[in-house]
């Protein structure tokens, strides 16, 4: 008996949200409608900073990364809560869900480093102008952005190894709208403790340790611009770093509490809504925040869209 009640599931349930049909008709709408605006806004990001050499920049060049990342982002959770909306069949396979949940978590983890790679080339374009060029050349910003890959890959494979070992005993419901860490440890069968451990450690590394760089490049970017003299070249120097500001706050602020205890957060219902915000209104706003807010890629957008 106790060997079949061992035995693992092959598929999981997505509950994903539970309203009436009308209301699941309505969000289908609203959901395909940022999604397909998520992936036209950056997908015309790359094409823009491909197709204008001034663009050619080190910051431009990690725009894109951030832009392709979250282009395969919303791809990984987005369609599969499209189909959800529209049949009753919300099964999804257990090789599947695991699949689902090691490249999200790839894409999280890389997008964290990247953001920090991002501080670290406005700290150098602001703190060192002289040398910027000469620092972060090609071959830098190739290295930064591959590291900022396979720590997501490398991270996302310690996370799974330990995930895909629990055994869930014919527990079946998730109640989430994709597969996520946190409903997965709280429905296992199984002791749970070591994958919770390791996630929990993981977490504040990929977490914690770009968010100190974040903060530790915006405190001498700061204080550098602090000591320029006129008051057009503080709001220029302002001005290159805004957006990415705002994108690092959007971010973090919405996945730092769930991703910093998981278990724990699975107990509210609220954590979906949560999880809504960095898995697709976040995506929506990152592009339309950097296209607002910098003067350069709204007029290399305006040559790309009329040419």
């Amino acid at each position: 008996m106790e060997e079949l009640n061992l035995t693992n599931v092959s598929y999981f349930i997505l509950l994903g949200f539970s309203t009436s049909a009308e209301l699941q008709v309505l969000l289908f709408v609203l959901f395909i409608f940022a999604y397909l605006v998520t992936l036209m806004e950056n997908l015309i990001i790359i094409i823009t900073v491909w197709c204008n050499s001034n663009l050619h920049k080190p910051m431009y060049f990690f725009l894109c990364n951030l832009s392709f990342l979250e282009v395969w982002y919303v791809m990984v959770i987005v369609p599969k809560l499209l189909a959800d909306f529209l049949t009753e069949d919300k099964r999804i396979s257990f090789q599947g869900c695991l699949t689902q949940l090691y490249f999200f978590v790839t894409f999280v983890c890389s997008e964290y480093i990247l953001l920090a790679v991002m501080a670290y080339d406005r700290y150098l374009a602001i703190c060192y102008p002289l040398h910027y060029p000469a620092i972060m050349n090609n071959a830098l910003c190739a290295q930064l952005s591959a590291g900022c890959w396979t720590c997501g890959l490398i991270t996302s494979a310690i996370k799974l190894s330990f995930i895909g070992q629990l055994k869930y005993c014919g527990t079946d419901q998730v109640n989430h709208y994709f597969c996520d860490i946190s409903p997965l440890l709280n429905i296992s069968c199984t002791d749970s403790s070591m994958a919770e451990l390791v996630d929990f450690i993981l977490a504040l590394m990929v977490i914690m340790v770009p968010l100190c760089f974040v903060v530790m490049s915006y405190i001498y970017i700061i204080s550098a611009v602090l000591k320029i003299p006129s008051s057009q070249g503080r709001k220029k120097a302002f001005s290159t770093c805004s957006s990415h500001l705002t994108v690092v706050v959007l971010f973090y602020s919405t996945t730092l509490f769930t991703y910093a205890r998981p278990k724990a957060m699975y107990a509210y219902n609220s954590n979906k809504l949560v999880s809504v915000l960095y898995t697709v209104v976040v995506p929506l706003m990152n592009p339309l925040i950097y296209c607002l807010r910098n003067k350069e890629v709204k007029n290399a957008l305006r040559k790309t869209l009329s040419g």
